[in-house]
């Protein structure tokens, strides 16, 4: 069951964490441009000075609410960056959840992010390209390890602490239409990600449920990476194709503590390979400027991937004996290779002339033959966005969203056998575990957003027994939270 417990480290990450940029003050609801002085009176109305005003050395700090970060230029020093070709990111993602009913125990739990991350422009150097380099701080306790048990992870954040490098890669353009990246990538950042999906909090919104618990160490997503190679090629505007191939696991083997710092990179854990074929709509759901006249926006994919690693039997032993029976030989039969395929509909369905007020929906199936090396041989998550909920918020994002794994044949079989031979045990049937999510996303700033959110988990674990009562199973859990997102 070291999947189960791996699950939780692989997440949908940062790549959740968008900002969206705000034209108010949500502290006065007043637009920019009507603050006293954002205009000087001697200006015609509608016309500006061609010189823009100095910015802030220290953005919010020095009193400029609408920066895009607290901390603005640094005193200079982004600038000074900027001039060399070099762009400096830096994020914190507070968390405080807690499950009221239901779990393994009820309780609290404070956890929280900071993402560094510094690019490097390569045209400075007469290069056309891109480099990149990311490090992550993992603060404080990990409520879906601890309270739930649940198999899609509670958030997208949520891992066992550490300071580690996340992402170290080098991207080259060749011409308009293609381009190559090489070194360690967290593809959850690119692969299966759905648009409207983004801004939730529980981690199977990113990062598929299936592939995060069924591959070694939840795969070369957040907060791991693997080294690899991928290409994205451009066929028309609206038909992409995204392909990559990787070490087969982002840790040296199945556990965390073989790469805590996020430096030690294997060469000896087989390949995994992905394909994405992608149709945009109008420019897809995520379009800066769409078409107001056209089509209402639409974001499709569907893709694959094949791991070439041997995979443990959930049932049976190396001599065909149950795991579960006394007599087994204490190792798992294996297996080579595993794979899965996924879809993805992300639709635009309702929008205001403007197009700033809209609706989406959208949904992401995936499935596996191969019930006997999965513990989940079926994943689902779907829900809808609301951006603009309401009047004058234009920034703010209102979600409703679920989630679904399927236990597979093999899970389920040896759930079976456990309560044949070990009849004195309770052990109850698995199945399925559901999550419900409510979520809205408040734009106070510029550089800060706050996030209420609400998760309830039914049948954790897919139906575990409680650690704490292990007559009973783990009871159906509502979550309640706060996020705080701050660019800094």
């Amino acid at each position: 069951m070291l999947r189960l417990a791996l699950a939780g480290c692989a997440a949908a990450g940062p790549d959740s964490l968008a900002w969206a940029g705000s034209s108010e003050i949500p502290a006065t609801g007043q637009p920019l441009d009507s603050r006293p002085g954002a205009q000087s009176p001697a200006e015609p109305d509608g016309q500006k000075d061609a010189a823009e005003p100095p910015q802030a050395p220290f953005g919010v700090l020095s009193g400029a609410w609408d920066s895009d970060s607290v901390l603005g230029d640094l005193g200079g020093l982004r600038s000074t960056l900027k001039t060399a070709g070099l762009e400096l990111d830096i994020t914190e993602n507070a968390e405080l959840f807690g499950n009221v009913t239901g779990g393994a125990r009820q309780g609290f739990s404070g956890n929280g992010l900071t993402t560094m991350t510094l690019k490097f422009d390569t045209n400075k150097i007469g290069i056309d390209g891109l480099f990149n380099v990311s490090g992550l701080h993992i603060w404080g306790g990990n409520l879906t390890e601890t309270n739930l048990l649940a198999l899609q992870t509670l958030t997208g954040i949520e891992a066992d602490p550490s300071l580690r490098l996340w992402e170290l890669w080098y991207q080259k353009n060749f011409g308009d239409r293609f381009n190559l990246k090489i070194g360690a990538q967290a593809i959850d950042q690119e692969f299966m990600v759905s648009p409207s999906a983004g801004f939730f909090l529980n981690s199977a919104m990113g990062w598929g449920a299936l592939p995060a618990i069924n591959l070694p160490g939840g795969g070369p997503a957040y907060p791991f990476a693997s080294l690899g190679v991928r290409g994205e090629a451009k066929i028309s505007d609206a038909v992409t194709v995204l392909a990559g191939v990787y070490t087969g696991s982002p840790l040296s083997s199945d556990a965390e503590p073989t790469n805590p710092r996020g430096v030690s990179f294997s060469l000896n854990t087989g390949v995994l390979a992905i394909a994405e074929l992608q149709y945009t709509l109008n420019g897809g759901v995520d379009a800066e400027k769409p078409n107001p006249h056209g089509p209402p926006p639409g974001t499709y994919k569907i893709g694959t991937w094949y791991d070439s690693e041997p995979f443990d039997d959930l049932r049976y032993d190396r001599l065909g004996a149950p795991i579960a029976s006394p007599l087994n030989d204490g190792l798992a039969a294996t297996h080579t290779g595993n794979y899965s395929i996924y879809a993805l509909a992300d639709q635009m369905v309702w929008r205001t002339t403007d197009g700033v007020r809209n609706v989406s929906a959208f949904v992401r199936p995936m499935f596996t033959t191969l019930q006997d090396r999965n513990l989940v041989s079926f994943s689902i998550n779907g829900g809808f966005a609301v951006h603009q909920p309401i009047a004058g918020r234009e920034s703010d994002v209102f979600g409703l969203g679920f989630g679904v794994v399927q236990l597979s044949g093999g899970a389920a079989n040896f759930g079976r056998d456990l309560r044949f031979f070990q009849p004195d045990v309770f052990t109850p049937l698995q199945g399925a575990e559901t999550f419900l999510e409510a979520t809205y996303q408040w734009q106070v700033l510029k550089s800060v957003q706050i996030q209420p959110d609400i998760q309830y988990i039914i049948n954790p674990g897919a139906g575990i027994a409680n650690p704490n009562a292990p007559w009973q199973k783990v009871k159906n859990e509502l979550v309640l939270g706060i996020r705080t997102n701050i660019t800094f």
